[in-house]
């Protein structure tokens, strides 16, 4: 598909191709391991609308995400976290579970971008596997264990908004809440904005 090499595609209609035409899907795959830039990005936005919408079609290429994930291109894992947490919700094989601990040692990495992605991406994952939540919450409490500096500042903004997604389902509601008003407090602009959020809305759902 050469429109992959283009600035502007039309991410829509590459992604009605990849579902009607093998060839192209394969052809997306190869392109989020492309060195070119514009490639990369542009095959990864269709592959990330095509498991947003249709996460069945891209299920059977799981092994192939899931070994994106010991890439040292952190790019090619910022993509499979993304594509891994889509693809959750039909995981009927329950691979998730089976790397569970191999993605989320990510959240404990070094680089920044790939830790506060995941951390992002749990809400969604704790939607999809109610099993895992327990799980998840721990590691995303324990952000300031294996974080230092701004660093863990940043990434903390980004689990509160993964606990906003669930928080309906969080059992021990009070142990969040707590954490999360901590925040309030946290040298990262951007984390403090998203406790404000997420208290503010909890005391909007309280008065209801």
């Amino acid at each position: 598909m050469s429109e992959l090499g283009k600035k502007s595609v039309s991410v829509e209609s590459v992604a009605v191709e990849a579902l009607e035409d093998k060839e192209a899907l394969s052809e997306l795959l190869q392109g989020i391991l492309s060195k070119k830039d514009v490639i990369r990005l542009n095959s990864f936005r269709v592959l990330l609308l095509i498991s947003e919408e249709h996460p069945e079609a891209l299920y059977p290429k799981w092994d192939f995400f899931e070994d994106l994930l010991d890439s040292d291109n952190n790019c090619l894992k910022y993509i499979a976290i993304y594509l891994i947490a889509n693809l959750t919700r039909v995981d009927t094989e329950n691979n998730f579970e089976k790397i569970f601990d191999r993605y989320y040692s990510i959240l404990d990495g070094e680089r920044t971008m790939t830790a506060a992605h995941l951390a992002a991406n749990s809400g969604k994952i704790a939607k999809a596997k109610p099993n895992l939540q327990s799980k998840i919450t721990n590691r995303l409490l324990n952000i300031d264990k294996t974080h230092r500096g701004k660093q863990k500042e940043l990434i903390k903004g980004y689990a509160i908004e993964a606990f906003n997604e669930y928080f309906a389902e969080i059992k021990d509601k009070d142990k969040i809440l707590e954490v999360v008003k901590k925040q309030l407090n946290s040298k990262s602009p951007r984390t403090r904005k998203k406790a404000r959020e997420f208290l503010k809305k909890r005391e909007e759902r309280a008065r209801i």
